[in-house]
């Protein structure tokens, strides 16, 4: 256990006494004026305004700040609407536009945080601060965070406050500068500068006597959240992160133009001070000590408090179980109060423990925490928990629509031997899960199967998938993605938006599960395969432009190779799409599907469409150019598939067609176009411009084509260089022998120049020149067509072996 933060404790007691004079005017003005918490009428605007104050439960009574006069709403509104036009000449004109608004907003910033129309310019201004302007911020907030916390506006500026801080915590580990940069106090004097782990430890302080309420406070709950991922170090943009602190109905803010943060910073653990670690260890052990057994069951099945205890589960295990020193007593670890004696008390059915996971499973909140316990648990726990709760009732949990969840994390941690047995266990089910639409749980099978590389298992899951179906292979998509018999628009438009949202999750699972089967090689890409070549034009249309998901399962099949029992799916594929070529470039979805097209090389074995399907392509797009032109994603489509190249010369654009697939796209990008001054195309077409008849070098084009022709010029200009300088090296032999001085004779006057007993001898030493390299070549060639034979005798022997084996599994899956 920590010491207690004694040192803060004059500092803390300090800023209470500087806050009471404000507070007692505060209470006065409320008490003279109640109108102030309900709503007010802008008699200017004729809107009403909210401060959000909201009856609390916990501990005091809600502290009212005030409310902005009309002018300073005004002011506000104003800066909101500059910032989200973001028509600033520079990033420098609007740092000094914040500095302003900051400067204005001076000793009214609790005003602003729990003001209704306000809150969300604050949080926009925490986006755009610097590091003194947010430890200006926590001194403002100082003294009221347990107040703010609590506030339905309030509690939102002061955990983007948090989470926007949390980096200069690390900043400050690796060298820490002081900044005197706007710490001027009223009186002109520099203030000295705290320390950003001095603030957060502060606010810690004040937050520390009431978290046991604010675990389950609508409000405060998810700041206590970002306020435990900062102090335990965690990634703040995980994926797992991002769930606990976001939910699907919270309000995205962010400023256009503000600089991003780099793409690794927020998925790394970050470096935090010791300090921060035991301060988090503190809340969890005082979480638990204030707790008895009862309040900690009833908060594990709390709407509130579950994710908010998730965490707490997960720092725990992390800190005190998994942690190589054992300096904590394992009896007051989390852990262990909601698992007393596991793992041996997990053999026992009656014991608490036993009947705590049993009552979990198909609890709709509690299977959430159960998820964390699966994902976090010790090897020694989990296996005791899978062997005692999971293996033999896998099957019955599987297909209900709650313990499914916390099923598919125990697949997830299973061994190779674990595996193969749960898939038995599953197969026989496999019917009832598509019937049910539990498309997640056979997707985990798969993509576990091929991780643990248990092909006979992706074998034996296909045969079960396709007879579900009634052993009809083209019917799975259809029937996993909905594409027959839900187009009448009477039964859609009548349908509750509940029941909407729910059919289009289901399709979403089903169009993952396809996605999945179409990466694995075998038998379960050859089904769905030839569940695609099925479907018509309109039903492909409709699914490349239905969800993302379903727009996936056309890019994952034209990405991968195809099967060896359909060595044309692509171009097939691309052949029923080629009549909705518009419709698709144009759509939100399904311009990824026409861009993934042009990428695929038009020769190749596995994955390649002839030319002319391509030129076909470009040519429907052509036709409606201005069409696409008036949507971004239309432009997108032009631009990758080149459209102003295609204008100005087609011959230039089949050449990069052709050899798209090939590097051919990088080449092509820095081809000049015919109006640049160093363009030479083909025959026939003019090159650069001479001035004067000056002589300038030409800069060699990034065509390939050109590029190839002035090196077969050069390459011939070397050739004769080569035979000019054979030509004199004889002469010179010859002339040294019979003592004659011998004179450089041109290429052009050599023939017409008579020497004796010259020019026949180079005839026949070219003649035997000749013959010998000729034999040379031949017996070149003869041992290049040996080795070549050998080389395709070999293949095909290796491509029948494989075509059988493929073809007998095929089959035996179609039966």
């Amino acid at each position: 256990m920590p010491k207690p933060r004694t040192r803060r404790k004059d500092v803390r007691e300090g800023r209470k006494r500087k806050h009471e004079e404000d507070d007692v005017e505060i209470t006065l003005d409320v008490e003279d004026d109640q109108s102030a918490k309900r709503p007010r009428l802008d008699q200017e605007e004729g809107h009403y305004e909210y401060d959000g104050a909201q009856p609390q439960e916990n501990v005091g009574e809600a502290q009212f700040f005030g409310l902005l006069s009309d002018e300073e709403q005004e002011y506000f509104r104003g800066a909101a609407e500059v910032l989200e036009l973001n028509s600033f000449g520079s990033p420098e004109e609007r740092d000094v536009f914040v500095e302003n608004v900051f400067k204005e907003a001076q000793g009214k910033e609790l005003k602003l945080a729990c003001s209704q129309s306000c809150s969300r310019l604050m949080e926009k201004l925490i986006l755009l601060s610097n590091k003194t302007q947010k430890k200006h911020l926590f001194e403002a907030f100082a003294g009221h965070f347990l107040s703010l916390v609590q506030h339905r506006f309030a509690s939102h500026c002061c955990e983007m406050l948090f989470l926007q801080s949390a980096p200069v915590v690390g900043e400050e580990l690796t060298g820490f500068v002081i900044d005197l940069e706007g710490n001027s106090g009223e009186d002109g004097e520099n203030k000295p500068e705290s320390s950003m782990e001095q603030l957060f430890l502060l606010t810690l302080d004040e937050l520390e006597a009431d978290l046991t309420f604010l675990l389950t406070q609508t409000y405060a709950s998810h700041t206590l959240r970002a306020l435990l991922l900062i102090l335990s170090g965690r990634p703040l943009e995980d994926a797992s992160a991002a769930a606990l602190l976001k939910s699907k109905r919270k309000e995205r803010i962010s400023i256009p133009g503000a600089a991003p943060t780099s793409e690794n910073a927020g998925q790394q653990l970050r470096a935090v001070p010791e300090s921060f670690t035991m301060a988090t260890k503190k809340i969890i052990s005082d979480t638990i000590m204030s707790m008895d057994n009862s309040s900690l069951r009833i908060l594990v099945t709390h709407p509130t408090g579950n994710p908010l205890l998730q965490l707490l589960l997960e720092l725990d295990i992390t800190f005190n179980v998994k942690s190589k020193t054992k300096d904590e007593d394992p009896s007051e670890t989390l852990l262990s109060r909601l698992l007393p004696g596991a793992p041996d008390s997990l053999k026992d059915e009656s014991s608490k423990a036993s009947e705590f996971i049993t009552g979990l499973v198909y609890d709709q909140i509690g299977s959430r925490l159960l998820e964390t316990l699966i994902d976090h648990a010790p090897g020694k726990l989990f296996k005791v928990i899978y062997q005692n709760f999971f293996a033999k009732r896998i099957s019955s949990y599987v297909r209900n629509e709650i313990a499914s969840y916390p099923s598919i994390r125990v697949i997830h941690r299973l061994s190779k031997d674990d595996l193969i047995s749960c898939v038995e266990e599953i197969i026989p089910a496999i019917p009832t899960l598509i019937e049910k639409s539990r498309f997640n749980v056979i997707r985990t099978l798969f993509e576990r199967c091929s991780v643990r590389e248990a092909a006979p298992q992706i074998h034996e899951l296909t045969k079960a998938v396709v007879g579900a179906c009634d052993n009809d292979a083209k019917s799975l998509i259809p029937r996993f993605c909905q594409l027959r018999g839900s187009d009448d628009p009477s039964m859609n438009k009548n349908m509750p938006q509940y029941l909407a949202r729910s059919r289009q999750a289901v399709i979403n699972h089903g169009a993952h599960l396809i996605t999945t089967m179409l990466t694995l090689k075998g038998p379960a890409a050859t089904v769905t395969q030839t569940s695609l070549l099925d479907l018509s034009p309109d039903e492909l249309l409709k699914l490349a432009t239905g969800s993302m998901a379903t727009m996936s399962i056309l890019t994952t099949a034209l990405a991968n190779p195809s099967s060896y029992s359909l060595p044309v799916f692509h171009k097939s594929l691309v052949g029923s799409l080629l009549p909705h070529a518009s419709d698709l470039a144009v759509s939100q979805f399904g311009h990824n599907v026409v861009n993934e097209i042009v990428s695929i090389p038009s020769k190749g074995k596995e994955r390649s469409i002839p030319f002319h399907i391509k030129e076909a392509f470009m040519s429907k797009l052509a036709e409606n150019e201005a069409t696409l032109r008036d949507s971004w994603m239309g432009r997108s489509v032009w631009r990758t598939w080149k459209g102003d190249v295609w204008k100005r010369g087609k011959f230039d654009w089949a050449k990069w067609a052709k050899e798209v697939g090939d590097g051919a796209d990088q080449a092509f990008a820095g081809a000049p176009s015919k109006r640049e001054g160093n363009f030479q195309g083909p025959r026939g077409q003019r090159g650069p411009r001479r001035e004067n008849g000056a002589n300038r070098p030409v800069v060699p084009p990034a065509n390939p084509y050109v590029a190839r022709r002035l090196a077969q010029k050069a390459e011939r200009e070397k050739q004769r260089a080569r035979e000019n300088n054979f030509a004199e090296r004889r002469m010179e032999a010859r002339t040294k022998e019979n003592g004659v001085k011998h004179v450089p004779i041109p290429r052009e006057v050599e023939k017409e120049v008579p020497v004796e007993g010259v020019i026949d001898n180079e005839k026949e030493r070219k003649r035997k020149d000749k013959k010998e390299k000729s034999e040379k070549s031949e017996k070149k060639e003869k041992k290049e067509k040996k080795e070549k034979k050998e080389k395709k005798e070999k293949r095909e022997k290796k491509e029948k072996r494989s075509k059988k084996e493929n073809v007998t599994e095929e089959v035996a899956v179609t039966e």
